[in-house]
């Protein structure tokens, strides 16, 4: 009797996946805008009629953040994200400017491998699947093994519906027997065109050293600056919506808070009227030691789980009805918990002079841990917003919203996704929320519009166009003509 080699399996099935997945591809390639559109909209529409069974599927099998923010997540990745590119041109000619005379054709990317992480399993994967679909592309899924039966249990709902609506059989498909070497071959296949990585920093530079064209983003750690004219309550009840949205497992979130000591009174108590709790020094110290491993990696125990459970597990008491920890914080580093990405109802909290300091602890925490990504401000100075403009390194800087709804694009402008680029400052290939425009290139048709030579005329340089030393630049058809012809009874004589 024979063992099976489970690595080996993964990895074969990976093969057959993007095998298939490529020859999909190339009928999806295609098909027209009106097409993939009807794709789109019957997948969304599947994706939000599941909306809640999934979400419900994601928390038992996880053990992460609520089941009723995870319905509002698949909400956003389905209908959120139709709304968005329903109109979007995708396929075929993109633009055409007869001033410049460029034309520019849309060219999908081909097959997609896209990374899922056990945070955000179901909206991740209609997401993913939504823009490159969209784009023309097919997709192979890595599922975290966390979070295997309700990725598969989505992509179910996506590949029958897709099907359905007239999308190549095995356009979205879903590796089953999920293993590291399963990733790696994903990911390093000849016939894999594009990583799109949604994890933890491992995954994310394993995706970028593939030698395959990756978008990958990194960690979060964004600070919260309650800079002196906001309002406090308002600002105070967007990060409690925040940091407890999904028990704070969506990285854009809130990860420490900055307040100037003019208004620090004002702004605990305002805090604690809304529930959140000011863990003391001393309990502080075990909480830290608790949610932040020796390694300096986070507590994977405490990652979209409630205050009060967070605190029994640290062996802390807190008061019942407890949203949010918060523990001062004075540092930033690895010896400094509380400045560090946690995806928990967790908050450090800091104290400046002003809104100058702010801005240069602000820089020091996103430097040590989370740069490109996201920080939010609530101010109503637009010069304050205007000076962490020109100097923050993110790619989102949120105004007077909850962080982790605004980064997401579902309390701002921002297209609404579940990769956000960090842009080379983090690491990554895009600061873009990832959209189908990320998942396509750009073929572009350009027509002469300047002769060579009339170049080197503007530098000075010597240059006769051939028709002009036969005397024949300036004439219109006619004149060209009659000259032609003239010259040729010249020789004859």
């Amino acid at each position: 009797m024979f063992l099976e080699d489970k690595d080996l399996v993964s990895i074969q099935e990976v093969r057959n996946l993007v095998r298939r997945a490529s020859i999909a591809q190339k009928q999806l390639a295609d098909m027209s805008q009106e097409q993939i559109d009807t794709i789109v909209k019957v997948v969304a529409k599947a994706c939000y009629d599941e909306r809640e069974r999934l979400a419900k599927m994601a928390v038992e099998e996880t053990g992460f953040g609520r089941w009723e923010d995870k319905v509002l997540k698949n909400a956003i990745a389905s209908k959120g994200i139709l709304e968005e590119i329903k109109d979007m041109r995708t396929v075929g000619i993109l633009s055409e400017d007869p001033i410049k005379k460029i034309t520019e054709i849309a060219v999908p990317v081909g097959v997609v491998a896209g990374l899922i992480p056990s945070t955000n399993p179901t909206s991740t994967v209609m997401y993913k699947a939504l823009i490159a679909l969209k784009a023309g592309n097919s997709i192979v899924f890595s599922p975290h093994p966390n979070a295997l039966k309700c990725i598969i249990a989505t992509v179910e709902v996506i590949k029958k519906a897709a099907e359905k609506a007239g999308c190549p059989e095995d356009s979205v498909s879903v590796i089953t027997r999920p293993s590291i070497p399963a990733t790696n071959e994903l990911m390093r296949h000849p016939s894999t065109n594009l990583i799109l990585a949604t994890g933890g920093t491992a995954m994310v530079k394993a995706a970028y050293s593939s030698g395959t064209p990756a978008i990958g983003v990194g960690p979060g750690n964004g600070p919260a600056f309650i800079e002196r004219t906001a309002d406090i309550a308002k600002a105070v009840r967007y990060i409690l919506e925040s940091k407890t949205f999904d028990n704070g497992v969506i990285c854009a979130s809130e990860q420490s808070i900055i307040v100037e000591e003019e208004m620090k009174e004002k702004v605990v108590a305002e805090f604690k009227k809304q529930g959140a709790y000011f863990v003391p020094d001393e309990d502080a110290t075990k909480l830290g030691k608790f949610i932040i491993q020796p390694n300096g990696a986070m507590n994977p125990k405490m990652v979209g789980k409630t205050a009060e459970v967070i605190a029994e597990l640290a062996g802390i008491s807190v008061p019942k009805g407890t949203r949010v920890l918060i523990a001062k914080e004075t540092g930033v580093g690895k010896d400094h918990p509380y400045s560090m990405e946690k995806l928990a109802p967790v908050l450090g909290f800091y104290t400046v002079k002003g809104w100058e300091e702010a801005c240069k602890l602000s820089m020091k925490i996103l430097h040590h841990e989370g740069a490109g990504h996201t920080m939010v401000i609530h101010t109503q100075d637009e010069a304050v917003i205007r000076e962490f403009a020109l100097k923050k390194p993110v790619s989102r800087l949120l105004i007077n919203t909850p962080a982790a709804q605004g980064g997401v694009g579902a309390t701002t402008g921002l297209f609404p996704a579940y990769t956000l680029g960090c842009g080379a400052v983090g690491g990554s290939a895009t600061s873009d929320n990832v959209s189908p425009m990320n998942l396509l290139n750009v073929r572009r048709v350009a027509y002469g519009t300047t002769e060579f030579c009339d170049l080197k005329k503007v530098e000075g340089q010597g240059c006769v166009k051939p028709e002009e030393e036969l005397g024949l630049s300036g004439l219109d058809e006619e004149q060209l003509l009659n000259l032609l012809v003239q010259r040729v009874l010249d020789k004859i004589k």
